[in-house]
Order: C-alpha cells, then structure tokens, then sequence
C-alpha cells in the first residue's frame, strides 16, 4: 500500500519550466515503478514519462522527450518530472502513479496507485 501526493503544478509562459513532485508514503516505495500522466480537457489521459523501481530505466513519450525529465530519490520517497520548455500543448492535469513490484510499464491500467492530480498550464 502507497499513498501518492503529487503537486508543483502551476501557471507558466511557454518555454518556461516547472517541476512536479510526487511524495510516496507507505511500504515498498524502492520497489514501485513510477509513471506520470496527463489528461487535458476532451482527451484521454496519456502516458508522459516512467521510471523503474531502481531508477536505472526511463521510458518517454516522444511528445515530451528531450524536454521532461523523470527522476527519483528513493531516500525521500519522491518522483520527479522536471519539465522544460514548455509548451501550450503541456496543459493538463498531470497525475503521478505507481506500480507494485511490476516492471516499468506506460500502460495506466496496470499501475496500482494515484496521485490527486496537479494542474498544469502554459500560456502562450
């Protein structure tokens, strides 16, 4: 059992960057592999970025690739998507989740846990 918090969301101008952060409570959490999400208003909610359980995979949309960064620091119980030169298309609600002892996966319906979401907007 994980519960996830995720936040860092906010308002910014293209091209700028923010950080989101997701903090995990509970047991296992070195053992989760970790995923962000978006979903923008009329559309599906998407895959963003992955990160293994040890860190030592990472898995992007090629929307976003070479842009976000998916990180973790299993000390602090914390995922991160540093998100750079944003974009108008980056808005939505971002959502963290996690996956119990499962490998990697970009699928959502085989993570086990979310975050509340965060709400994310670029303007133009």
């Amino acid at each position: 059992q994980v519960q996830l918090v995720d936040s860092g969301g906010g308002l910014v101008q293209a091209g700028g960057s923010l950080r989101l952060s997701c903090a995990a409570s509970g047991r296992t959490f070195s053992r989760y592999a970790m995923g962000w999400f978006r979903q923008a208003p009329g559309k599906e909610r998407e895959f963003v970025a992955a990160i293994s359980w040890s860190g030592g995979s990472t898995f992007y949309a090629d929307s976003v690739k070479g842009r976000f960064t998916i990180s973790r620091d299993n000390a602090k119980n914390t995922v991160y998507l540093q998100m750079n030169s944003l974009k108008p298309e980056d808005t939505a609600v971002y959502y963290c989740a996690a996956r119990n002892f499962g490998a990697t996966t970009i699928r959502a319906d085989e993570y086990d846990y979310w975050g509340q979401g965060t709400q994310v907007t670029v303007s133009s």
